[in-house]
Protein backbone atom coordinates (compact mmCIF):
# COMPACT_ATOMS: atom_id res chain seq x y z
CA UNK A 1 0.00 0.00 0.00
CA UNK A 2 1.12 3.48 -0.97
CA UNK A 3 0.51 6.68 1.17
CA UNK A 4 0.76 10.43 0.19
CA UNK A 5 1.15 12.88 2.85
CA UNK A 6 0.28 16.22 3.16
CA UNK A 7 2.22 17.15 6.47
CA UNK A 8 1.26 20.76 6.58
CA UNK A 9 1.50 23.14 9.61
CA UNK A 10 -2.67 23.62 9.61
CA UNK A 11 -3.55 20.30 8.19
CA UNK A 12 -2.54 16.52 7.39
CA UNK A 13 -4.08 15.41 4.45
CA UNK A 14 -3.28 11.31 3.93
CA UNK A 15 -3.79 10.18 0.46
CA UNK A 16 -4.03 6.25 -0.28
CA UNK A 17 -3.57 4.92 -3.42
CA UNK A 18 -6.53 3.53 -5.51
CA UNK A 19 -8.62 5.38 -2.77
CA UNK A 20 -8.37 8.94 -2.85
CA UNK A 21 -7.76 11.48 -0.06
CA UNK A 22 -9.03 9.33 2.80
CA UNK A 23 -8.32 11.64 5.86
CA UNK A 24 -8.09 15.27 6.51
CA UNK A 25 -7.57 16.36 10.19
CA UNK A 26 -6.19 19.72 11.29
CA UNK A 27 -2.46 18.75 12.50
CA UNK A 28 -3.18 20.11 16.85
CA UNK A 29 -2.45 17.59 19.21
CA UNK A 30 -3.72 18.15 22.86
CA UNK A 31 -1.63 16.22 25.67
CA UNK A 32 -1.56 16.56 29.43
CA UNK A 33 1.47 17.97 30.57
CA UNK A 34 1.29 16.33 34.04
CA UNK A 35 1.34 12.49 33.05
CA UNK A 36 2.60 13.40 29.08
CA UNK A 37 -0.16 11.40 28.39
CA UNK A 38 -2.12 12.40 24.26
CA UNK A 39 -5.58 13.67 24.83
CA UNK A 40 -6.94 13.95 21.44
CA UNK A 41 -5.07 14.69 18.31
CA UNK A 42 -6.88 16.07 14.89
CA UNK A 43 -10.49 17.99 15.24
CA UNK A 44 -11.07 17.36 19.02
CA UNK A 45 -7.98 18.58 19.33
CA UNK A 46 -8.26 21.87 17.53
CA UNK A 47 -11.52 22.45 19.36
CA UNK A 48 -9.62 23.01 22.54
CA UNK A 49 -7.21 24.99 21.19
CA UNK A 50 -7.28 28.61 23.98
CA UNK A 51 -9.90 26.34 25.71
CA UNK A 52 -7.91 24.23 27.77
CA UNK A 53 -7.07 24.04 31.65
CA UNK A 54 -3.67 24.51 33.14
CA UNK A 55 -2.52 20.92 32.82
CA UNK A 56 -3.90 20.74 29.26
CA UNK A 57 -2.22 21.97 26.04
CA UNK A 58 -3.30 21.99 22.30
CA UNK A 59 0.11 22.54 20.31
CA UNK A 60 0.86 22.52 16.59
CA UNK A 61 3.54 20.21 16.77
CA UNK A 62 4.41 21.93 13.09
CA UNK A 63 5.37 25.41 12.48
CA UNK A 64 6.14 27.20 9.30
CA UNK A 65 6.13 24.04 7.88
CA UNK A 66 9.00 22.66 9.32
CA UNK A 67 8.92 19.97 12.62
CA UNK A 68 8.76 22.14 15.67
CA UNK A 69 7.56 19.31 17.99
CA UNK A 70 9.16 16.07 17.18
CA UNK A 71 8.14 13.68 19.29
CA UNK A 72 4.68 15.06 19.22
CA UNK A 73 4.65 14.98 15.46
CA UNK A 74 6.14 11.35 15.65
CA UNK A 75 3.22 10.04 17.84
CA UNK A 76 0.33 12.33 15.32
CA UNK A 77 1.48 10.61 12.40
CA UNK A 78 1.42 7.25 13.66
CA UNK A 79 -1.97 7.80 14.44
CA UNK A 80 -2.85 9.46 11.21
CA UNK A 81 -1.31 6.63 8.78
CA UNK A 82 -3.32 4.03 11.27
CA UNK A 83 -6.32 5.73 11.33
CA UNK A 84 -6.29 5.77 7.22
CA UNK A 85 -5.11 2.55 6.76
CA UNK A 86 -6.34 0.13 9.64
CA UNK A 87 -4.78 -1.74 11.65
CA UNK A 88 -4.74 -5.23 9.56
CA UNK A 89 -1.76 -4.40 7.01
CA UNK A 90 0.69 -7.28 6.58
CA UNK A 91 3.64 -4.85 4.85
CA UNK A 92 4.66 -1.83 5.81
CA UNK A 93 3.74 1.28 3.49
CA UNK A 94 5.84 3.31 1.15
CA UNK A 95 5.12 6.81 2.23
CA UNK A 96 5.84 9.93 0.48
CA UNK A 97 5.51 12.98 2.03
CA UNK A 98 6.07 16.65 1.02
CA UNK A 99 8.31 19.77 2.25
CA UNK A 100 8.35 23.14 1.72
CA UNK A 101 11.03 24.09 -1.23
CA UNK A 102 13.19 26.16 1.09
CA UNK A 103 13.55 23.26 3.56
CA UNK A 104 17.34 22.47 5.26
CA UNK A 105 18.76 18.66 4.96
CA UNK A 106 18.41 19.03 8.89
CA UNK A 107 14.81 19.70 8.55
CA UNK A 108 14.08 17.21 5.73
CA UNK A 109 15.69 14.59 8.02
CA UNK A 110 13.91 15.13 10.67
CA UNK A 111 10.47 14.52 8.11
CA UNK A 112 11.76 11.06 7.08
CA UNK A 113 12.95 10.00 10.00
CA UNK A 114 9.31 10.46 11.77
CA UNK A 115 7.87 8.73 9.18
CA UNK A 116 10.29 5.49 9.91
CA UNK A 117 9.14 5.85 13.35
CA UNK A 118 5.51 5.80 12.46
CA UNK A 119 6.00 2.74 10.48
CA UNK A 120 7.19 3.43 6.81
CA UNK A 121 8.90 1.17 4.81
CA UNK A 122 10.49 3.43 2.66
CA UNK A 123 10.00 7.56 2.49
CA UNK A 124 10.00 9.63 -0.38
CA UNK A 125 10.27 13.38 -0.01
CA UNK A 126 9.32 15.21 -2.24
CA UNK A 127 8.58 19.42 -2.42
CA UNK A 128 5.52 20.51 -2.31
CA UNK A 129 4.97 22.82 -5.46
CA UNK A 130 5.90 19.84 -7.42
CA UNK A 131 3.22 17.71 -5.54
CA UNK A 132 0.85 20.91 -5.95
CA UNK A 133 0.98 20.84 -9.68
CA UNK A 134 0.62 17.19 -10.14
CA UNK A 135 -2.33 17.54 -7.31
CA UNK A 136 -3.77 20.50 -10.21
CA UNK A 137 -3.79 18.19 -12.80
CA UNK A 138 -0.92 20.01 -14.86
CA UNK A 139 1.64 17.51 -16.88
CA UNK A 140 4.97 18.14 -15.09
CA UNK A 141 6.68 16.16 -17.74
CA UNK A 142 6.59 18.32 -20.76
CA UNK A 143 9.02 20.95 -21.57
CA UNK A 144 6.83 23.87 -20.62
CA UNK A 145 6.83 26.14 -18.02
CA UNK A 146 4.64 26.15 -15.03
CA UNK A 147 4.24 28.27 -12.33
CA UNK A 148 2.55 27.20 -9.20
CA UNK A 149 1.92 29.32 -6.33
CA UNK A 150 0.78 26.88 -3.25
CA UNK A 151 -0.29 29.24 0.01
CA UNK A 152 -0.44 26.78 2.74
CA UNK A 153 -0.62 27.51 6.76
CA UNK A 154 2.98 28.01 7.50
CA UNK A 155 4.69 29.02 3.92
CA UNK A 156 4.19 29.55 0.44
CA UNK A 157 5.42 28.02 -1.80
CA UNK A 158 5.99 29.41 -5.16
CA UNK A 159 8.06 27.89 -8.25
CA UNK A 160 8.32 27.68 -12.30
CA UNK A 161 8.19 23.82 -12.84
CA UNK A 162 9.25 22.23 -16.38
CA UNK A 163 10.45 18.89 -17.24
CA UNK A 164 9.19 17.03 -14.07
CA UNK A 165 11.43 19.85 -11.86
CA UNK A 166 11.92 22.72 -10.59
CA UNK A 167 13.60 26.05 -12.51
CA UNK A 168 13.59 28.71 -10.48
CA UNK A 169 11.78 28.45 -6.47
CA UNK A 170 11.18 30.34 -3.22
CA UNK A 171 9.53 29.57 -0.05
CA UNK A 172 8.50 32.76 2.00
CA UNK A 173 7.14 32.24 5.43
CA UNK A 174 4.05 33.92 5.11
CA UNK A 175 0.43 32.17 4.89
CA UNK A 176 -2.80 31.30 6.28
CA UNK A 177 -1.63 31.31 9.74
CA UNK A 178 -0.31 35.35 9.49
CA UNK A 179 -3.45 35.95 7.72
CA UNK A 180 -5.28 34.85 10.88
CA UNK A 181 -2.21 36.68 12.91
CA UNK A 182 -2.94 39.53 10.97
CA UNK A 183 -6.56 39.76 11.77
CA UNK A 184 -5.88 39.30 15.41
CA UNK A 185 -2.96 42.76 15.52
CA UNK A 186 -5.60 44.51 13.51
CA UNK A 187 -8.44 43.94 16.37
CA UNK A 188 -5.93 45.02 18.98
CA UNK A 189 -4.95 47.98 17.19
CA UNK A 190 -8.22 49.78 15.60
CA UNK A 191 -10.91 48.14 17.97
CA UNK A 192 -8.88 47.00 21.28
CA UNK A 193 -10.88 43.84 21.07
CA UNK A 194 -8.80 40.76 21.90
CA UNK A 195 -9.52 37.54 19.67
CA UNK A 196 -8.41 34.10 19.87
CA UNK A 197 -6.78 31.93 16.95
CA UNK A 198 -9.70 30.24 16.17
CA UNK A 199 -12.35 33.49 15.66
CA UNK A 200 -9.71 35.13 13.58
CA UNK A 201 -9.47 32.05 11.06
CA UNK A 202 -13.24 32.43 11.17
CA UNK A 203 -13.42 35.94 9.76
CA UNK A 204 -11.10 35.37 7.56
CA UNK A 205 -12.99 32.16 6.07
CA UNK A 206 -15.83 34.27 5.99
CA UNK A 207 -15.33 37.71 4.80
CA UNK A 208 -11.31 38.51 4.82
CA UNK A 209 -10.64 40.34 1.31
CA UNK A 210 -7.03 40.38 -0.40
CA UNK A 211 -9.06 42.65 -3.17
CA UNK A 212 -12.15 44.63 -2.49
CA UNK A 213 -15.50 42.96 -3.24
CA UNK A 214 -18.31 44.40 -5.06
CA UNK A 215 -20.74 44.08 -1.99
CA UNK A 216 -18.84 45.20 1.52
CA UNK A 217 -20.09 42.30 3.77
CA UNK A 218 -19.83 42.00 7.42
CA UNK A 219 -19.99 39.58 10.45
CA UNK A 220 -20.18 40.26 14.50
CA UNK A 221 -17.06 39.29 16.30
CA UNK A 222 -16.97 38.35 19.85
CA UNK A 223 -13.92 39.13 21.98
CA UNK A 224 -12.53 41.05 25.06
CA UNK A 225 -12.38 44.60 25.25
CA UNK A 226 -8.95 45.21 26.40
CA UNK A 227 -10.19 48.74 27.96
CA UNK A 228 -13.25 47.27 29.98
CA UNK A 229 -11.63 43.69 29.88
CA UNK A 230 -15.25 42.04 29.38
CA UNK A 231 -16.33 40.58 26.41
CA UNK A 232 -17.98 42.68 23.64
CA UNK A 233 -19.21 41.91 20.47
CA UNK A 234 -18.20 44.10 17.41
CA UNK A 235 -19.32 44.20 13.75
CA UNK A 236 -16.54 44.24 11.22
CA UNK A 237 -16.26 44.71 7.51
CA UNK A 238 -14.49 42.73 5.00
CA UNK A 239 -13.12 46.44 3.81
CA UNK A 240 -11.58 46.03 7.34
CA UNK A 241 -9.62 42.57 6.29
CA UNK A 242 -8.60 43.68 3.29
CA UNK A 243 -6.88 46.52 5.35
CA UNK A 244 -5.38 44.01 7.81
CA UNK A 245 -4.46 41.41 5.53
CA UNK A 246 -2.45 44.20 3.10
CA UNK A 247 1.19 43.24 4.16
CA UNK A 248 0.97 39.31 4.28
CA UNK A 249 -0.99 39.64 0.81
CA UNK A 250 1.68 42.09 -0.76
CA UNK A 251 4.79 39.93 0.37
CA UNK A 252 3.19 36.68 -1.31
CA UNK A 253 2.45 39.38 -4.20
CA UNK A 254 6.58 40.49 -3.80
CA UNK A 255 8.04 37.22 -3.81
CA UNK A 256 5.60 36.19 -7.37
CA UNK A 257 6.96 38.96 -8.93
CA UNK A 258 10.83 38.22 -7.54
CA UNK A 259 10.63 34.16 -9.28
CA UNK A 260 9.18 36.02 -12.32
CA UNK A 261 12.26 37.88 -12.67
CA UNK A 262 14.38 35.01 -11.97
CA UNK A 263 12.79 32.77 -14.71
CA UNK A 264 14.72 31.73 -18.09
CA UNK A 265 12.58 34.05 -20.61
CA UNK A 266 10.77 31.00 -22.76
CA UNK A 267 9.06 29.82 -19.50
CA UNK A 268 8.24 33.53 -18.61
CA UNK A 269 6.61 33.25 -22.12
CA UNK A 270 5.70 29.76 -21.44
CA UNK A 271 3.54 31.52 -18.12
CA UNK A 272 2.01 34.40 -19.84
CA UNK A 273 -0.13 31.96 -22.01
CA UNK A 274 -0.73 29.76 -19.31
CA UNK A 275 -1.02 31.92 -16.43
CA UNK A 276 -0.30 30.87 -12.58
CA UNK A 277 -1.70 28.35 -10.48
CA UNK A 278 -2.67 28.66 -7.04
CA UNK A 279 -3.46 26.02 -4.58
CA UNK A 280 -2.94 25.19 -0.92
CA UNK A 281 -6.03 26.22 1.21
CA UNK A 282 -4.67 30.17 1.87
CA UNK A 283 -5.35 30.39 -2.03
CA UNK A 284 -9.05 30.31 -1.01
CA UNK A 285 -8.35 33.70 0.72
CA UNK A 286 -11.31 36.21 -1.86
CA UNK A 287 -9.43 38.07 -4.13
CA UNK A 288 -6.22 36.63 -4.45
CA UNK A 289 -6.27 35.78 -7.67
CA UNK A 290 -7.38 39.32 -8.63
CA UNK A 291 -4.36 40.65 -6.87
CA UNK A 292 -2.21 38.64 -8.22
CA UNK A 293 -3.28 39.19 -11.38
CA UNK A 294 -3.44 43.17 -11.40
CA UNK A 295 0.08 43.35 -9.98
CA UNK A 296 1.78 41.16 -12.43
CA UNK A 297 -0.70 41.14 -15.51
CA UNK A 298 -0.56 37.67 -16.06
CA UNK A 299 -3.93 35.64 -15.82
CA UNK A 300 -4.51 33.72 -12.30
CA UNK A 301 -6.70 30.86 -11.26
CA UNK A 302 -6.83 28.16 -8.51
CA UNK A 303 -6.94 24.91 -9.00
CA UNK A 304 -10.21 22.99 -9.02
CA UNK A 305 -9.47 21.01 -5.61
CA UNK A 306 -6.75 23.89 -3.51
CA UNK A 307 -6.64 22.35 -0.47
CA UNK A 308 -6.13 18.33 -1.19
CA UNK A 309 -3.84 19.45 -4.18
CA UNK A 310 -0.92 18.93 -2.64
CA UNK A 311 -2.21 15.32 -1.03
CA UNK A 312 -3.33 14.16 -4.17
CA UNK A 313 -0.20 15.43 -6.12
CA UNK A 314 1.80 13.30 -3.34
CA UNK A 315 0.25 10.01 -3.80
CA UNK A 316 0.63 10.08 -7.27
CA UNK A 317 3.98 11.01 -7.45
CA UNK A 318 4.83 7.62 -6.11
CA UNK A 319 3.11 5.83 -8.64
CA UNK A 320 4.81 8.61 -11.04
CA UNK A 321 8.34 7.17 -9.84
CA UNK A 322 7.24 3.45 -9.87
CA UNK A 323 6.06 3.24 -12.91
CA UNK A 324 5.46 6.49 -14.69
CA UNK A 325 1.99 5.14 -15.25
CA UNK A 326 0.91 4.23 -12.25
CA UNK A 327 0.16 0.72 -13.00
CA UNK A 328 2.33 -1.77 -10.83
Amino acid sequence: MDIGIDLGTASILVYVKGRGVVLKEPSVVAFDRDTNRIMAIGEDARLMLGRTPGNIVAVRPLRQGVISDYSVTEKMLKYFIQKSVGKQRFRKPLISICVPSGVTEVERKAVEDAAFQAGARDVKIIEEPIAAAIGAGIDIAKPCGNMIVDIGGGTSDIAVISLGGTVVSTSIKIAGDDFDDAIVRYMRKKHNLLIGERTAEDIKIRIGSAYPRPEVETVDVRGRNLVTGLPKTITVTSEETEEALRDATFQIVDAVHSVLEKTPPELAADIADRGIVLTGGGSLLYGLEELIESRTGITTMTAEEPMTAVAIGTGKYVEFLSGGNGQD
